[in-house]
Order: structure tokens, then C-alpha cells, then sequence
């Protein structure tokens, strides 16, 4: 269990609870703001806005030039710097004078001073840059619409001639230093073109572009290349022969004729002979297998034939073995040949290259220079061309124009934020009371903070039970307190109890006179004593007359049995307090209420004692020490938890037993927390329909039998 001092934190519902028990206040709160808004808004003077819409354009001297024309894109940081530009001095002083605002304002305003003109013109001015465009929007905000829109077209025009007149200076000065710098570069070309001119002389490097970047070691790079490639392609004819010579010279006749076709021979003449051969053979070996003996004609005729095929294919396969030897010895030759070439082409780059190297690094120094000067020279045209042409750094596209509406106040925006403040400041008044109220909330602040059980929850509005019907549903939580007290009663004899509060108007009367007529109706015999000597409440409560009653007894005046008045309840009976007088405050404290209980305890099933409350007066500690149960009464969310443990703190320092303590006055409309406390009301459902809950209108009833008295259906103990 956390510590009593620390708080829970809230949730969803528990804001929900604070909202509606905090409704007049955050009403309230919400209602004033937004009055004093509304108030506000109406008194403060109206002003006039007037925009003149400008065009501003970065580099406005070349960017058509730049970049085959296209645009360069806009520098985030210009539009801040016009922007401040536009507020300076410069721009804003010239307006000053042209529009004589010293002499207007000084008059209008009393303000004498130039530089205080020249602050208050800053404080109209608003500027603004519309999005994804390089428009700037100047505004002026004044109670002179006219006057509005005059300034703002005299500063968008002062602004104009400025961005000219800068665009002007910077042309003038930049054309004279360059076409200096244009001279300059066209000397220093001309000392490099010179230079390298001399260097392709004394060398003799035949140069047929020397204006270009071209490498005149290009043609010579070019024929070794071609040289490269002959010699590639001549080593892989040559190797490829070489093997195909090789792999015919490893195969006897025979297999080379079994494998003509995969050695891709193209010899004619062995492609000719060789089906015949074939063709012969297949013809011997059809008439051995058909009888004919080895000697046969026919068979020794067919085998000539073939003999004489395979002596013409060997003699050809030799001669073809010959004829490879021979290419592959030309092929060697032509590729030893191409090699020496190789070597001599590549010789003679290298030298060419060591000689010209000095004359390509004197060349390209040139070229650059050229391409410098061409740069240089085109710059200085279009300078020149330029000052030609109008300048439009600054374009003027939409004039101020006097408005008809005022732009302040701003009466939407205005009771738009007057509305969310009226709600923020209503909701945080809300809650920082509600954070600020340390008074009993719900049950577990009972348990928690006090260490005591909750006897029951007594809702709103609860009317006497002795003015109701018998199956009235607001009988229930009476009942679940009769109840909760017979469970924690432990000793049977304990039949006397007391109800304490610690202030008044915590119902703490209006509970007893229920929960004694409960009692009552439960069959018990039920004693109610009226000890609050100062605020006596329970006769008015029954109706009965308090002419006699608990003085008489503990003055020795009366007996008790004379002074017991009898309840329309059979089995409820009352004592009043009787008449009151300077002293009889005294009598509680004596022997004879202790008699008293006693003489109760004898006579009656249950004997309820009414005392005041505890704190503050000695009353109630007496009355708590003599009876043998206690409850506290605890009015929800009214007195602070500091003040409940000091009634707590009394009630153990005076002895008495502290049965628990009842949570009243709970509107459960609000605190819905409390709901499944008090569900009875739906549960408890008649045959004749849902009864009412509490604080809600009742249906009409049948006539009780009990006669009710005005006023006191319905009505709440008010200490």
C-alpha cells in the first residue's frame, strides 16, 4: 500500500467525474473569458491593411544570360535579406519625407521625434513572402485606410528604385575592371600560344590541330593498335595450326580415317575416296557374312577394291601431314615477322613521346587560357548588352488599394482563442481545485487514508424512511448498513451505538432516524435517544413533542418509562431531549447515563444514541465512551481528510469502539463511480416498473398507511 500522503494518479473516468462535479466553475470561468474577450475586442480601434504585391528577382543583371538562359534557383537567405532591407533606414526614412509623416504624425500622434517616426513606421509595417514564388507582400496596418495604402505603394516604389539604382552602380563598376581583366587574360594567351609554338618548332612535332585539345600522339597511338591486333590474330592462327598439326602427327592412318569427320579435314580427295572406301568395305564384309568364303572371286575382287581405296587415302593422308608442317612453318614466319614490328612501332612512340611531352604540357596551358579568355570576352558582351536593356530587379505587379474592412481587430480569431482560453482556463481552474480539495472522495480515501471499512453508501436526496413506503427502494442502503453493522458486531450485548461527525450538515441525524427505523422494520426493537443537547433534531424528525424527555431522566425528575414516546412503527420508540436548559449540557456527563444504557440495553434489541458532533465540544466523547459501537458519518466531498482524522483521532482517544464509517450524500449521477454501489435501483425493479432513482421525479404511489407529514419527505438533515 502506498504511503497516505501520496497521491494516485488519475484516470479517464476520474476526469470525466471532475468535469461534471466542476461544471459551474469551468462555466464560469469559460463564460468571463470569453466576455471580457468579446469586451475587448469591441473597444480596441479598428485598423486598415494595405498590400502592394512586389516581384524581386536575385542577379536580375545576367540571369538570362547564364546557363543557356535557364534560371538559377533563389537563395533561401535573399528573401530575409530584402526583407530586412525593406526595414532599413534607407528605405524606410525617403518615405518618411516624401509622405511628410513627420509633420502628420506629429500632429496626430504627438510624436516630434524623426527616429520615433521612423520606429513607429517599422512597428505598421508587416512583410511577407508568398509561397514558392519570389513575391513579397508589403503591408501596412493603420486607422487611415488611404493613408494605409500610400505607404505601402511609396515603400514597394522606394524599394524598386533602390534594387535600380544598386543594379545600375554595380553594372558601372563591374564593366571597367572587366574588361581590364579581359586584356590581362587576351596578353597572357597570347605569351602561352608563343611559348608552345616554339617548343613544336624546335622539336618538329608535326601538329595538325594546334588550336585544339586533340593529342597529336593519337595517329602513333592508333598504328601501334592496329599493329596489336594483327599480332593477336596471327598468334591464334598460328597456335591453333600448330595443334591441329600436332594432334595429326600423334594418330596412325587408320584412326584418321575412322575420325575425318572430327578433325574437320577439308581435303577433297580424301573426302572423295573416302565413302568409296568405306562402300568397299561394307560390301566385303556383307559376303563373308553371307557364305562366301575369303578366296571367293567376287570377295577377293571386292577386297582389291578396298585395299586400293586405303592405299590412296595413306598416300593422301601423308601428303596432307606435309602440307601442315609446311603452313605451320609460314604461319611461325609471318608471326616472328609482326612481332618485330610490334617492337619498333612501340620504339618509336616512346621516343616520340619523351619529345613531345614538354610541347603537350606547353599546349594544353594554352588551350585553357583560350577557353578563359573566351569566357572572359563573352562576359563582357553581355555586360555590355546589359546596360542596354531596361533593368527589372524589382516589379510592382499588385498597387496598395484602400480597403473597406477592417483588418483589427479580428473578431473570429479573437473569440475563436477567446473560446480556448475560456476552456483551458476553466478546465485548469477545475482541476487544480480539484487538486487543491483534499476532502473524502471515494471509498479507498475512507480506507486508505483513515484505516476504517465503509459501513455503506448513502446517495443524494434519500428521503425519511419513516414518511416512505415499506418497499421503498431508498430503503436499501439502510438495509446494506443494518446489515454491515450486525456482521462487525462480534459481542451480542453490544446493542447500544452512536453516529458522530465531525461538523454539522454531514447527516449525521437524517442517518440515525433511518437506520433506526430499519432496525425497526426488521423486527428489532429499537430505542432512539436524542442527546444533542444543543441541536435537538429527532422529535421534529418523528413528529412528536419534545416537552419531556433525556434531561428529565438524568436530572432524577422522571422515570424512563414516562419519558419513552411511541412512533407510528410498533417497534420503534423515541426519547427525546426534552426542554433544555443553561445547565443541562452538564448532565451527560454523570452516572445517570450510564443507568441509562443500561436500563435501554435491558428493554430494547438495538438502543441508537444521536450526539453532536465531535469536534469542538465534549458531548460526543461522552456519549462515544459509554456506548459500545461507533460509526462516523462523512459527508462526500466536504470536509478536508485532516479534518476527518482528528474525528477519527477523538473518537479512539475518548475509548469508544469504532465500528467503520458511512459514506453520505453521494450524488451518483456525477460520481458514477459509486454506481455499482447503489445498482439496487435498477435491480430493485418492481412489478409495476423500474423505480425512480434518486433525485429524479417519483411516479405516483398508492396512499401508505403512514400519514406524511409537508416538509419533511425528501428533506436532508442539515447539520
Amino acid at each position: 500500500m502506498s504511503a497516505p500522503d501520496q497521491e494516485q494518479p488519475l484516470h479517464l473516468f476520474d476526469y470525466l467525474r471532475v468535469v461534471q462535479i466542476r461544471w459551474p466553475i469551468i462555466l464560469l470561468i469559460f463564460l468571463l473569458v470569453l466576455i471580457t474577450t468579446g469586451t475587448i475586442t469591441f473597444l480596441l480601434p479598428k485598423q486598415y491593411e494595405a498590400t502592394a504585391l512586389i516581384q524581386v528577382q536575385e542577379n536580375a543583371n545576367f540571369e538570362i544570360f547564364q546557363q543557356g538562359g535557364r534560371m538559377q534557383g533563389l537563395d533561401p537567405r535573399f528573401t530575409t535579406t530584402q526583407f530586412e532591407i525593406i526595414k532599413s533606414s534607407e528605405i524606410l526614412e525617403p518615405v518618411v519625407k516624401r509622405l511628410g509623416l513627420v509633420d502628420k504624425w506629429g500632429a496626430r500622434y504627438e510624436i516630434k521625434s524623426p527616429e520615433l517616426i521612423y520606429k513607429k513606421l517599422q512597428q505598421m509595417l508587416t512583410l511577407r513572402e508568398v509561397r514558392n514564388t519570389n513575391l513579397i507582400s508589403i503591408s501596412i496596418l493603420s486607422p487611415d485606410k488611404q493613408e494605409a495604402a500610400e505607404i505601402a505603394n511609396a515603400i514597394a516604389k522606394e524599394y524598386q528604385e533602390a534594387r535600380i539604382r544598386e543594379a545600375q552602380t554595380w553594372a558601372t563598376k563591374s564593366l571597367g575592371s572587366l574588361e581590364a581583366e579581359v586584356e590581362k587574360q587576351r596578353t597572357k594567351t597570347d605569351e602561352l600560344r608563343n611559348k608552345a609554338s616554339q617548343i613544336r618548332i624546335e622539336f618538329g612535332i608535326n601538329d595538325l590541330n594546334p588550336e585544339t585539345v586533340e593529342d597529336t600522339m593519337q595517329p602513333m597511338e592508333r598504328v601501334l593498335l592496329s599493329v596489336e591486333e594483327e599480332v593477336s590474330a596471327q598468334r591464334l592462327r598460328t597456335s591453333s595450326l600448330r595443334a591441329r598439326f600436332e594432334q595429326l602427327s600423334r594418330m596412325t592412318d587408320d584412326q584418321i580415317m575412322r575420325s575425318i569427320a572430327t578433325l574437320e579435314i577439308q581435303d577433297q580427295t580424301i573426302l572423295q575416296i573416302l565413302p568409296l572406301y568405306q562402300e568397299a568395305a561394307s560390301e566385303e564384309a556383307r559376303m563373308l557374312s553371307a557364305g562366301l568364303g575369303a578366296k571367293h572371286p567376287n570377295v577377293s575382287a571386292q577386297r582389291a577394291k578396298k585395299d586400293t581405296y586405303a592405299q590412296q587415302l595413306t598416300s593422301q593422308v601423308t601428303s596432307l601431314r606435309a602440307a601442315l608442317a609446311t603452313a605451320v612453318q609460314i604461319e611461325e614466319e609471318s608471326l616472328r615477322s609482326l612481332e618485330t614490328r610490334l617492337d619498333e612501332s612501340r620504339s618509336d612512340q616512346q621516343e616520340s613521346k619523351s619529345r613531345a611531352m614538354s610541347y603537350y604540357e606547353a599546349k594544353n596551358i594554352y588551350i585553357q587560357a583560350k577557353k578563359v579568355l573566351e569566357g572572359a570576352e563573352v562576359r563582357f558582351l553581355t555586360e555590355m548588352m546589359q546596360r542596354s536593356m531596361p533593368m527589372n530587379p524589382a516589379v510592382i505587379w499588385d498597387p496598395a488599394k484602400p480597403s473597406d474592412i477592417a483588418a483589427r481587430p479580428r473578431v473570429v480569431l479573437n473569440m475563436i482563442l477567446g473560446v480556448f482560453l475560456g476552456l483551458v482556463l476553466g478546465f485548469g481552474v477545475a482541476f487544480f481545485i480539484e487538486y487543491l480539495d483534499t476532502s473524502v472522495k471515494t471509498m479507498e480515501d475512507i480506507e486508505k487514508y483513515f484505516g476504517l471499512p465503509v459501513l455503506a453508501v448513502v446517495p443524494r436526496a434519500v428521503g425519511l424512511l419513516y414518511n416512505l413506503p415499506d418497499d421503498s427502494i431508498e430503503s436499501e442502503p439502510y438495509r446494506i448498513l443494518r446489515t454491515n453493522i450486525e456482521f462487525n458486531r462480534t459481542n451480542p450485548d453490544a446493542k447500544v451505538m452512536t453516529l458522530v461527525s465531525g461538523g454539522p450538515g454531514e447527516g449525521k441525524s437524517h442517518t440515525l432516524n433511518n437506520l433506526a427505523y430499519t432496525f425497526a422494520s426488521s423486527g428489532s426493537k429499537t430505542l432512539v435517544i436524542d442527546a444533542d443537547l444543543r441541536r435537538p433534531r429527532q422529535h421534529s424528525l418523528f413528529e412528536i413533542p419534545n416537552t419531556a424527555g433525556l434531561t428529565d431522566y438524568l436530572s432524577e425528575q422522571v422515570p424512563l418509562s414516562e419519558l419513552i414516546q411511541h412512533s407510528r412503527h410498533p417497534m420503534l420508540d423515541v426519547l427525546p431531549t426534552g426542554r433544555l436548559s443553561s445547565g443541562s449540557k452538564a448532565l451527560l456527563n454523570s452516572r445517570r447515563l450510564t443507568n441509562l444504557i443500561e436500563e435501554a440495553k435491558s428493554r430494547y434489541d438495538i438502543v441508537l444514541i444521536d450526539s453532536p458532533p465531535i469536534l469542538g465540544v465534549s458531548d460526543s466523547s461522552v456519549i462515544v465512551r459509554a456506548v459500545d459501537l461507533t460509526a462516523i458519518v462523512i459527508q462526500h466531498r466536504r470536509f478536508p481528510r485532516a479534518m476527518l482524522l482528528r474525528v477519527k483521532n477523538a473518537v479512539v482517544n475518548a475509548g469508544g469502539h469504532l465500528l467503520g464509517a458511512i459514506l453520505n450524500n453521494v450524488d451518483i449521477r456525477l460520481d458514477q463511480y459509486y454506481q455499482y454501489q447503489t445498482n439496487y435501483y435498477g435491480y430493485n425493479d418492481g412489478p409495476d416498473g423500474p423505480k425512480p432513482t434518486p433525485g429524479q421525479p417519483k411516479a405516483a404511489k398508492a396512499p401508505s398507511s403512514k400519514p406524511a407529514t409537508a416538509g419533511t419527505q425528501g428533506r436532508r438533515d442539515e447539520y
